[in-house]
């Protein structure tokens, strides 16, 4: 567990503790196949993630390779092909964009990278006095694992952080492969975790003070450029002592970093995304919560706000499913705890007594619809459309009803 502090580069990796080749000799590579070689050594040694996809077995190596050259001319020419043959494997994972020297976007930024150890969901929440900040810096795929990219961000973190641990690397791993040939990880704030919970996170040395992370168990907050040191240290105790759902706790978590005095420059946009825990394959039902705000006075509010009415349409949602499996008592009871969410939603009053006035409720369903009628003249009109679809029968017993509804109408 590491508390809010900064980490540097390390002088001394595996690469050269193992008898792999000198930092130096690495630094002479090209970029690209400092990382791929990164990428080889680090996978070596990486522990089998049971979520993600197996890697291949490597070879075993021969006679003629076991054996290390004597000078470093012919050490470095093996590391050039070992680092190109290694290279050509994974150009998926590497582009000529990462890492660039000169950073592209500052966003700094509170953030938290966070697991639910009883769902496994993933997710991360984030906050900036910067322009849709959902746009850089939270990354997550179900099964996968999550991350936060901010400071100096380089949104390339995100898309080969996930794909490292997809083949396999624990978090802290793929966070080093990462860092350790990026040339501008001195301005980087990056925060890593997978499928299993392991966490780590990277506050480069320049990072703007007050810069700092915590890593705790299924969980990491950092934060650059706050106004004082307080904000990291609230967020962990808002993730560590909140209840409820994963969603939840993360915006429990900005909302106490928010009250501890935030971002030095104030506030302007938030996202949260939510992952399941295990991937079905299928991107768009894994995706739990995917909510931002992008420009607006008070984000976190704004981001509570939105996913308050997330979970009121969701409540909607499980009451259509229980209309088409024929529970009338269980579709009204999610009905009223949608409207308890959203007492303003107009259209969720609608299609209720839409819903109700089909299956035998009219009596209940048509003040909804005076309601609604009442509240703008054009629902009067969607209601007539209804036959049609069929929704409401198109027979002499739904233009009854259609009769009866539009009676309500002022």
């Amino acid at each position: 567990m590491q508390s809010a502090c900064r980490t540097n580069r390390p002088g001394k990796g595996r690469l050269e503790s193992e008898g792999g080749p000198t930092a130096s000799t690495v630094c002479t590579l090209p970029y690209m196949h400092r990382v791929a070689l990164v990428f080889a050594c680090l996978a070596s040694c990486a522990p089998p993630n049971p979520r993600a996809v197996e890697p291949a077995a490597a070879e075993p190596p021969s006679a003629a390779t076991a054996t290390a050259p004597s000078d470093l001319s012919q050490a470095q020419e093996q590391t050039e092909a070992t680092a190109t043959a290694t290279a050509d494997a994974t150009d998926a994972l590497v582009a000529d964009d990462f890492g660039q020297a000169i950073p592209r976007r500052p966003v700094h930024t509170y953030s938290i990278v966070a697991r639910d150890p009883k769902t496994g969901q993933l997710g991360v929440a984030v906050q900036s006095h910067w322009f849709s900040v959902g746009a850089v810096v939270p990354w997550a795929e179900a099964g996968v694992g999550a991350v936060a990219t901010q400071s100096f961000s380089d949104p390339a973190y995100g898309r080969r952080g996930l794909e490292l641990m997809k083949r396999g690397l624990t978090a802290d791993k793929a966070l080093e492969a990462l860092t350790r040939v990026d040339p501008g990880e001195s301005v980087r704030q990056v925060a890593f975790i997978d499928a299993s919970g392991n966490a780590a996170a990277h506050t480069g040395s320049d990072c703007i003070e007050h810069a700092g992370h915590y890593v705790g168990k299924n969980f990491t907050v950092q934060a650059n450029m706050m106004l004082n040191d307080k904000v990291v240290p609230a967020m962990r105790r808002a993730f560590e002592r909140s209840r409820g759902d994963l969603a939840e706790r993360l915006m429990k978590a900005l909302e106490a970093a928010q009250r501890a005095g935030g971002d030095i420059r104030g506030r302007q946009s938030a996202a949260l995304v939510v992952v399941a825990g295990t991937s079905t394959g299928k991107p768009w039902a894994d995706t739990l919560v995917e909510l931002r705000v992008e420009d607006h006075q008070t984000p976190i509010a704004e981001l509570r706000r939105l996913l308050t009415l997330h979970r009121a349409y969701e409540h909607m949602n499980a009451g259509d499913v229980a209309v088409e499996e024929k529970d009338m008592r269980r579709a009204l009871r999610e009905y009223g705890s949608a409207s308890r969410l959203a007492p303003t939603n107009i259209e969720m009053k609608y299609w209720t007594a839409v819903t109700m006035a089909t299956n035998g409720r009219l009596k209940g369903a048509l003040p909804l619809f005076r309601e609604v009628f009442a509240a703008d003249a054009n629902w009067v009109e969607l209601t007539r459309r209804l036959q049609k679809p069929g929704i409401i029968p198109n027979d002499a017993k739904g233009r009854a009803l259609l009769d009866k509804i539009l009676a309500e109408a002022p």
